[in-house]
């Protein structure tokens, strides 16, 4: 980690930050971080869109539906 922290010029706190999902980088961190780390920045968007996938199909069905007269709502439950 604190090589890869070294590489991306982020301190070690923020990318364990980073990581864990308490903080949200920025477009230049994150592709600093994916150098770092050996990968393009589409890869890591693309590894990311894939967990994010994984997880939204495994809620499937956990929302309730509030229709109105211009459009159906879905509330999702977290």
């Amino acid at each position: 980690m604190k090589d890869v922290a070294e590489a991306a010029r982020i301190s070690m706190p923020y990318l364990s930050e980073l990581e864990r999902g308490r903080k949200e980088g920025s477009s230049e961190v994150l592709a600093a971080a994916a150098q770092a780390l050996g990968l393009g920045l589409a890869d890591l968007l693309s590894l990311t869109q894939d967990e994010l996938a994984r997880y939204a199909r495994s809620r499937v069905g956990r929302g309730r539906t509030s229709p109105t007269a211009q459009y159906d709502g879905l509330c999702l439950v977290a």
